[in-house]
């Protein structure tokens, strides 16, 4: 997943760089003209970038004398940006921490201009208000069962959840613990308006299975330092819930979504869960899951196989020398482009966290033969985040024999488990469905021999 304590290293959109403000005079006949159109593009506006092919939502949020800007695709909020008012109605949009601008002209219900970044331009009409996204699966109340909002102690920290809890319960029923994928989330893992772990709550009770989603330690805390943390601190997390959840449960189980995948693997390799579904876990070092994303990614920009394998090769190396001491290589022995090199460097400052540290070298194949508990992992076809087939073989071939579990591939589905075309993450909040009905099918069949 993506947000904040984000896991993931993935070719940066923007380079920053800083814009100085011209300093305009005007007379007061202009003045008086500025305020009025002012006052007319007031709110918020947006639009559609084409990038290569590639819809790009653009949004501004405009005031008198200043500016805010959102990318809703890429999970972008509240962006600071600097407003400055022309004649007529024509507005310049500046946003220095992405080094773009948006310069256009006021034409009665709409704004028509250019949005520029990186010397690169595209033509951008912007028309009042936004479009919000149709979430379809997202419950809806009334529910046909109970929730609770519970906290449950992990030492010093308290994690803050809803317990849902279907028709009839007993200490009998089944109940899983649902841990987040990387980036800093709330329980419902909600992204790009998504709230998956509410949808797979929402099903597990109605077919009489309990479960526990929690917020993120830290999350919602100005003050919070996700990236001094480590997946260590996490599965911690998670365990501190199992604990919570057997003073009322027999039978509790972990699910977990991309790191929380991995999560509930070495919480079943230590035997503290009865049971474990993992959607998207990498079971694969941290460092060789960072390469392959980097390399489909860099493939799908349509950069030459000898510049991806340059540039893989570059990163590996770092990635090397983090975990194993030494000199980190230097990015001009590499034939790759500047921007490239670019990136590089930001890559470098991001393993440098005690986070990162720790993931690079984070590899639970060693455990899976400790497990065996029940086993579901499901990863979808068109994941680029956490490729299928070397994490599905890896947790496979790292089972024991007499294990009882059940590994499959999703056809056509993505990183969150939503029916795609090329499994961007650009694609994630264009995508109506939050995750197909087949995986949702899949857990509860699977679940229903805990019942």
């Amino acid at each position: 997943m993506l947000n904040g304590k984000s896991r993931l290293i993935y070719i940066d959109a923007f380079i920053l760089q800083e814009i100085m403000i011209k300093k305009v005079t005007v007379s007061i006949i202009v003045l008086l003209s500025a305020v009025s159109f002012a006052y007319a593009q007031t709110g918020t506006w947006s639009g559609k970038l084409n990038v290569q092919g590639t819809q790009l939502s653009i949004v501004f949020h405009l005031d008198e004398d200043s500016a805010t800007f959102d990318s809703p695709d890429q999970g972008a909020r509240g962006i600071p940006a600097q407003l400055e008012r022309g004649l007529a109605g024509k507005i310049i949009v500046r946003i220095p921490a992405i080094g773009a601008s948006y310069e256009g002209q006021w034409m009665v219900n709409r704004i028509v201009g250019t949005f520029t970044q990186m010397k690169t331009s595209f033509p951008l009409t912007l028309t009042p208000g936004e479009d919000k996204p149709k979430r379809p699966q997202t419950p809806v109340e009334p529910f046909p069962y109970a929730t609770e909002d519970v906290s449950f102690p992990n030492g010093n920290i308290v994690l803050n959840g809803t317990l849902t809890l279907p028709e009839g319960y007993s200490r009998n029923t089944p109940v899983l613990v649902m841990v987040t994928g990387s980036g800093q989330q709330n329980r419902d893992e909600e992204i790009f308006e998504h709230k998956p772990f509410a949808v797979i709550a929402d099903a597990l009770a109605r077919a009489g299975i309990a479960s526990l989603r929690y917020d993120d330690r830290g999350y919602g805390d100005p003050d919070a330092k996700p990236l001094g943390w480590t997946t260590d601190d996490f599965k911690s997390d998670a365990l501190a819930g199992i604990t919570f959840l057997r003073e009322r449960f027999d039978k509790v189980g972990v699910l977990g979504h991309s790191e929380g995948g991995t999560i509930a693997m070495m919480i079943a390799a230590e035997q503290k869960a009865d049971f474990i579904v993992s959607l998207a876990g990498m079971a694969v070092s941290g460092a060789e899951t960072l390469v392959s994303q980097n390399r489909t990614i860099l493939k799908g920009s349509g950069l030459s196989e000898e510049t991806v394998d340059s540039y893989c090769k570059l990163i590996s190396e770092a990635f090397n020398v983090r975990s194993n001491g030494g000199r980190m290589p230097n990015p001009d022995e590499y034939q790759i482009p500047e921007s490239l090199k670019q990136n590089y460097q930001a890559v470098v400052a991001q393993i440098q966290t005690p986070y990162m540290i720790h993931f690079l070298s984070m590899d639970i194949r060693p455990l899976l033969g400790s497990i065996n508990c029940p086993v579901l992992a499901l990863n979808g076809t068109k994941d680029i985040q956490v490729e299928h087939i070397s994490n599905l073989n890896a947790i496979r071939n790292g089972l024991p024999a007499d294990s009882k579990c059940l590994i499959k591939s999703i056809e056509g589905v993505n990183h969150l488990f939503q029916h795609c075309t090329t499994g961007e993450v650009t694609e994630y909040r264009m995508i109506e469905e939050t995750i197909a009905p087949e995986v949702l099918d899949e857990i509860i069949r699977w679940m229903s021999d805990f019942r």
